[in-house]
């Protein structure tokens, strides 16, 4: 994805904003999004017990108008890309495909939401032979979250000195345990945001019966499975697109222990470190976790 200046949004692949024929007068939706509260009525007195109160859906409301000066045809073909954007087959009819949605404030990196197009509205086309046509645009952030938009991987090998291999004989000199020290230890994950981030995870085979801690808080991912050469188990882990798929197309949910929450599985704010063990394994074995960054604001 090509890079935003400041004040520049990209909507689905659409630049508009600050130097561009679309520019926006205001944006909505970039505060808190609305709460779900299950609170619960007090049968027996005033007031009521306090629930679980969840996020809805960030809805973002773009106020923007195509401008071309002398040039309506211009504003035709600016308003056939925005709609064609809109209307994107392979998102619009793929259940659980997401577009994005892309900003870059003054003195933020680019940040971007997931979710779906929702509206992309002609306000008048009264001023279209001079080249001007107000726009309303709507974009439902499924996810409130903001992202980073930049992705962040690590590739992990199995190491013989977390999966309790011992020390095999003959013995050479010089005689190490293999354990890296705390720096430079290659499970280090880095989410730079003030929020939980879904990582998505990769065990490439061949391997059997792995297990995915993360470190600090204690979370793992169990799976009685048995992955021959070649073959890989990739696993979602956000809201709305949790699934764990054989070879990218079986589902291989049921080797999941009961331990294994993947509504709970998240990098936390800051640098922690992820591990795992498995059995049968060989050198070409590995584990590819990849997150971006997260935030409750832009």
């Amino acid at each position: 994805m090509s890079g935003l200046n400041e004040w520049q949004i990209d909507f689905a692949g659409v630049l508009i904003g600050h130097e561009t024929s679309v520019p926006t007068s205001n944006v909505e939706g970039l505060g808190p999004a609305e709460l779900r509260t299950q609170d619960v009525s007090n049968p027996a007195d005033d007031g009521a017990f306090p629930g679980v109160d969840l996020y809805s859906p960030r809805v973002v409301r773009i106020e923007a108008g195509i401008r071309t000066p002398g040039e309506p045809a211009a504003a035709l073909d600016k308003l056939a890309e925005i709609e064609a954007a809109a209307s994107d087959a392979k998102i619009r009819r793929t259940a659980g495909a997401l577009a994005a949605l892309r900003f870059r404030w003054p003195g933020r990196q680019t940040k971007l939401l997931f979710g779906r197009i929702r509206r992309a509205e002609v306000v008048s086309t009264s001023d279209a032979i001079h080249g001007w046509i107000p726009l309303n645009l709507e974009f439902t952030a499924l996810d409130p979250r903001f992202h980073d938009d930049q992705l962040s991987s690590i590739t992990l090998p199995l190491d013989i000195s977390r999966t309790g291999g011992g020390f095999k004989a003959p013995l050479m000199a010089p005689i190490t345990t293999g354990i890296a020290t705390p720096d430079t230890r290659p499970g280090w994950v880095v989410n730079e945001g003030n929020t939980g981030a879904w990582p998505t995870i990769r065990i490439t085979g061949p391997v059997s019966n792995p297990r995915i801690l993360h470190a600090e808080t204690g979370r793992v991912i169990d799976l009685d499975i048995t992955l021959g050469v070649g073959e890989h188990i990739d696993i979602e882990t956000r809201p709305g697109t949790r699934w764990v798929l054989r070879n990218g197309s079986g589902n291989a949910a049921p080797a999941l222990s009961g331990a294994s929450r993947l509504d709970l599985f998240q990098v936390p704010p800051g640098r922690s470190e992820i591990r795992w063990t498995a059995s049968d394994y060989t050198n070409a074995t590995r584990l590819t976790v990849t997150w971006r960054s997260a935030w409750t604001a832009l």
